[in-house]
């Protein structure tokens, strides 16, 4: 009998019998939510700062935490980026994407802003969202005194944060609000009918799978995943009409659970007369551009850079 051939890039194969895949569960959240918290921040290298700044609550919304990182040498007004961190909707905090935060700050010279949104189930939909809103809105109208050219704000994430991004720029385009320049969306969460599929091969999948993928659903919309009375704005990809939006960047790998969602918000993105470039890594799976030590990773992140 013939070897099954693996699924994995080449550069991933020896990572992917080490990277962590296990199945989302209420139990399992507290294990890794605890482990999360004891990740320590990053400590900056010379020429880059990192700060907190708590955004002021709204009348219906507590405030936010902002973790922002900057350059000594971006120059002001400058570009900015609102990024979403990732964790299924229902984990994860700044400090775990400091070091793409500083490498944004550095190499593309502009100020990050990082949201520390509430998570599901505690805080299901609106209000993760809606905390990002909070921040876009913020920097938007603070634009002057944070030294951010207003007409150079991109908002961003991944996975989840992914996901978070492009229900924002749904939600600003339908507010007549804020347009941020673009949105970058590293393998973003956008559907939850991705869950009622039963023709994947779980094998394959790496960080984030289908049992973990329901676990994140259903804590976010507070509800089953695949209903048919999704709230708006919650489920990116069930938006019909995507005409007007920003552009997109969306990258990701063949061997991630989001592939085809992706793939076909991409598409559809392009049907509306959307700029949108697809970056597609064969082999690739979920989070793999967090093994910095594989080629194919590092010319992933050069890619959305």
């Amino acid at each position: 009998m013939k070897p099954v051939p693996s699924p994995w890039h080449p550069d991933l194969k020896t990572a992917a019998r080490f990277f962590p895949t296990f199945n989302m569960s209420a139990k399992s959240l507290r294990v890794v939510r605890f482990l999360t918290r004891l990740i320590p921040g990053a400590r900056p290298p010379a020429g880059l700062t990192i700060e907190n700044i708590q955004i002021p609550a709204s009348e219906k919304n507590p405030s936010v935490r902002v973790r922002v990182y900057r350059s000594s040498k971006t120059q002001k007004p400058g570009p900015a980026l609102i990024w979403i961190h990732g964790g299924g909707y229902v984990l994860g905090r700044p400090e775990m994407d400091d070091e793409l935060g500083l490498e944004f700050a550095q190499e593309l010279g502009i100020a990050v802003f990082s949201v520390d949104y509430r998570l599901a189930p505690e805080h299901p939909f609106p209000a993760p969202l809606e905390d990002c809103h909070a921040v876009l809105h913020w920097v938007f109208s603070n634009a002057e005194a944070l030294g951010v050219d207003s007409k150079r704000i991109a908002i961003g994430g991944a996975s989840a944060g992914g996901g978070l991004a492009a229900a924002l720029a749904q939600l600003t385009h339908d507010r007549g609000e804020h347009r941020p320049i673009m949105q970058l969306l590293v393998y973003p969460m956008l559907d939850d009918r991705t869950t009622a599929r039963k023709d994947l091969d779980e094998n394959q999948f790496r960080g984030w799978n289908q049992s973990s993928n329901v676990f994140g659903w259903t804590s976010y919309l507070g509800q089953t995943p695949n209903e048919p009375n999704a709230p708006n704005h919650a489920v990116p990809a069930r938006r019909e009409d995507l005409s007007g939006l920003p552009p997109a960047w969306i990258g990701v790998g063949t061997c991630d659970l989001f592939h085809n969602e992706d793939v076909a918000y991409a598409e559809r993105l392009k049907a509306a007369q959307v700029p949108c470039e697809l970056e597609v890594v064969p082999g690739a799976y979920h989070g793999f551009d967090r093994i910095r030590a594989a080629a194919v990773a590092r010319q992933f992140r050069q890619a959305y850079m």
